[in-house]
């Protein structure tokens, strides 16, 4: 799948199968995430890599959202490192890239994922921070769950011209 294939096509995806997601292919999403762009490259990233059912479980209590968790054979627990920023508030851009970069290449090898917010929100914050353990140096940013679709949606075309405005508003 190219590109431009797998942008168009991505699509959250809520339920999945049993089928655990293999180190080769969580690597490559990892990798994938770690490759986005971040200002000025401090890329303040880290990953909590979540297998163990019961965290899982957990997690999935964290967020009225995070329920996909549930099944998920793996999750991510997306967090900035507060000691690597020099320039507040462009962790959660540079997060959110390494998000998207992880969803799409996910997509891109057959499995499917959905993003769960956690940050700004303190409450959503603090039962993450508690279910694994983050040291305080830590935000957790947003949760991802991760697996192989048991039904992929099909694309939808979001592009909409009413918003576009050229050279000024």
């Amino acid at each position: 799948m190219d590109a431009i294939e797998a942008i168009m096509t991505r699509r959250s995806v809520r339920s999945f199968g049993d089928e655990p997601v293999s180190d080769e292919d969580a690597e490559i999403v990892l990798r994938a995430a770690m490759a986005a762009p971040s200002a000025t490259n401090e890329q303040p990233w880290h990953f909590v890599v979540v297998r163990d059912r019961a965290v899982l479980e957990r997690l999935s209590r964290t967020t009225p959202y995070a329920r996909p968790l549930a099944a998920a054979p793996l999750g991510l627990v997306v967090c900035a490192d507060k000691r690597a920023v020099r320039y507040p508030g462009f962790w959660v851009i540079d997060c959110a890239a390494a998000i998207e970069n992880a969803l799409v290449a996910a997509h891109a090898i057959g499995l499917g994922g959905v993003w769960i917010g956690v940050h700004p929100v303190p409450p959503f914050r603090a039962a993450v921070r508690r279910v694994v353990g983050l040291p305080g140096r830590m935000v957790p940013h947003s949760l991802v769950a991760l697996g192989h679709p048991q039904r992929v949606p099909g694309p939808a075309d979001r592009f909409d011209p009413d918003r576009l405005h050229p050279d000024r508003w």
